[in-house]
């Protein structure tokens, strides 16, 4: 069952274009070095200047395993410290975590359903 981290934050506006090459960095960085897909998301609507990373795994055990890796990285500690740091504005950072529908039990409720109509 996939696993979607969606994190959402403010760039300041004075460090735009330092915020969107480090993210970017980042982005690359992770697709790279770790068992797990990261997107950039900007805005079509809304805030301005809110951007989020989606990252995806295989999993919960997938995730943790991974975040502990990125965090025993230096180059990627400092990556991530130059980015919230300098870049995003304090305390506008908000991470969800979502995970795919389970399609079996979707599945067996439809195989359910056709039997009781017979």
């Amino acid at each position: 069952m996939s696993i979607f981290v969606y994190q959402t934050f403010e760039v300041k506006q004075e460090k735009f274009k330092e915020a969107l090459t480090c993210a970017k960095k980042i982005k690359k960085y992770r697709n790279e070095k770790y068992n797990h897909h990261v997107e950039m998301l900007t805005p079509i609507t809304g805030h301005d200047y809110t951007y989020a990373l989606l990252a995806k795994y295989d999993g919960l055990a997938e995730m943790e395993l991974q975040n502990r890796k990125m965090f025993d990285d230096e180059d990627y500690l400092k990556l991530i410290g130059e980015f919230f740091l300098e870049n995003i504005v304090q305390g506008s950072m908000n991470t969800q975590i979502f995970r795919t529908m389970n399609d079996i039990l979707a599945d067996n409720k439809e195989e359910g359903e056709k039997e009781e109509e017979k």
